[in-house]
């Protein structure tokens, strides 16, 4: 190209570009896309960014030209900091090694292990729901998700520690996505640090636990993990891929149950169908792994959840080589930010985007497969999330008992508008009555 032509778009103001508008507006990819399709450039904190959208973005970004990209290099410092060297922030071979090392502890026959613990659990919080009758549900669910990430990825046991441990994860979380990150005690991020710092003071002792005596958790699997030249990975690495383990364990599968008893408590039909697969499944015996794999229609409305409400609405990266897309030039050095909201609600893709239908997923539509990479609430190609398998089992787990054996309807005078940082969620929580049928 003699003349590379960068992305349309603005900068916006000088040095804040268009960061202001970028997190008051909840519209502001939309409106730029309507404007400048499916590739725009703008400003974002403090650097020239490109924003991309739809199915061919995503797939040329997670998958094809993945090489030109950066994870390190696009999440803002605040990730860097308060996440530490994990998985979550490593590229190329490094990444590859530790993926490795860890994929075990998440798939597979580690999966099967996990069932009878995560029901247990499961159970004791619908007992403690059952006798509360009206709660806010996103916080239970926070809870609940902690419980079975601390127990069943670190190996400890539920009790006070827990609950500690879980609010200081909640500090951490708040101040992942600070603007102006001043490390001052009484600010945001000044509280994250110091919910960090204790957070790996609690882990480092863990790990070392864990090495004297190895149990059945993912932790313990990660502590005897070698690779196949015999290397494992360092007493650090394991207590920042823990810190990754228990905040990407909980965070996301906490929005995605939230939403999902809102939605089947505002859709009856889907909620009354979801139950009969249910119950035709609970007349053949007690829920098993087995059972776990026979829930087409639960399936589909999981999938229509994390369409509509994915847990994180983009991604960013860092630029390390330039790169064309229809035709326009993006130089390295820029952010990119790709958006899983926008490419979620693409008409061409998904008619009425707008509306809760999971039969978009039945045998006879499968609208997410005319093109590849049209559902990345999980991201996609190499780097999808490595927890998806742990994920997806946990919430056919506790969908599973809520629609054998319980009715909920929402509670009156409440905000259910999505907020969407740090993680999607309600803005009230999500308020119930709950009881047994």
């Amino acid at each position: 190209m003699k003349n590379p032509q960068v992305p349309p778009g603005s900068y916006g103001l000088p040095i804040i570009g268009e960061t202001l508008a970028f997190v008051t507006d909840k519209n502001f990819i939309e409106k730029r896309y309507q404007r400048y399709g499916s590739i725009f450039k703008t400003h974002l904190i403090g650097r020239p960014t490109v924003v991309m959208i739809g199915p061919q973005a995503l797939e040329f970004v997670l998958s094809s030209q993945m090489e030109s990209f950066s994870w390190r290099e696009g999440w803002p410092e605040t990730f860097k900091v308060l996440l530490g060297e994990s998985l979550f922030l490593q590229d190329g071979e490094e990444h590859r090694r530790n993926r490795r090392l860890m994929m075990p502890a998440l798939h597979g026959p580690a999966l099967a292990n996990y069932v009878s613990t995560m029901e247990n659990i499961t159970h004791s919080y619908l007992k403690k729901w059952e006798e509360k009758k009206e709660f806010t549900w996103f916080g239970e669910f926070k809870q609940l998700t902690f419980d079975i990430a601390s127990q069943l990825l670190l190996g400890t046991s539920p009790g006070e520690e827990c609950v500690n441990l879980s609010k200081l994860f909640t500090t951490l979380t708040n101040g992942l996505f600070t603007i102006n990150p001043l490390p001052l005690p009484l600010t945001k991020f000044g509280k994250a640090l110091a919910a960090r710092n204790q957070i790996l003071e609690y882990l480092t002792q863990v790990v070392r636990q864990r090495q004297q005596n190895p149990t059945k958790d993912a932790l313990s699997l990660l502590v005897q993990a070698q690779d196949e030249d015999g290397n494992s990975l360092s007493e650090k690495e394991i207590i920042a891929q823990a810190v990754l383990l228990l905040f990407a364990g909980h965070e996301t599968t906490t929005s995605m149950l939230t939403w999902l008893c809102l939605e089947l408590a505002r859709h009856p039909e889907v909620y009354q169908r979801a139950r009969e697969e249910q119950l035709q499944l609970a007349s053949q015996g007690n829920l098993n792994l087995e059972q776990l794999g026979q829930m087409p229609y639960l399936e589909q409305v999981l999938l229509e959840v994390e369409r509509c409400h994915q847990p994180v609405g983009g991604g960013f990266r860092g630029v390390i080589k330039d790169f064309e897309f229809n035709g326009f030039h993006v130089p390295a050095g820029w952010q990119l930010l790709y958006s899983i909201l926008m490419t979620h609600r693409l008409e061409e893709i998904y008619p009425e985007p707008e509306r809760f239908d999971p039969d978009r997923f039945s045998p006879q539509r499968q609208e997410h497969k005319k093109y590849p990479f049209s559902l990345i609430g999980f991201g996609g190609g190499p780097r999808v999330c490595i927890g998806i398998a742990f994920a997806k089992m946990e919430m056919k787990i506790v969908a599973a008992h809520l629609l054998r054996s319980y009715h909920w309807e929402i509670l009156p005078n409440q905000s259910l508008d999505a907020v969407l940082v740090p993680t999607n969620q309600p803005q009230d929580g999500l308020r119930v009555r709950f009881q047994p049928l």
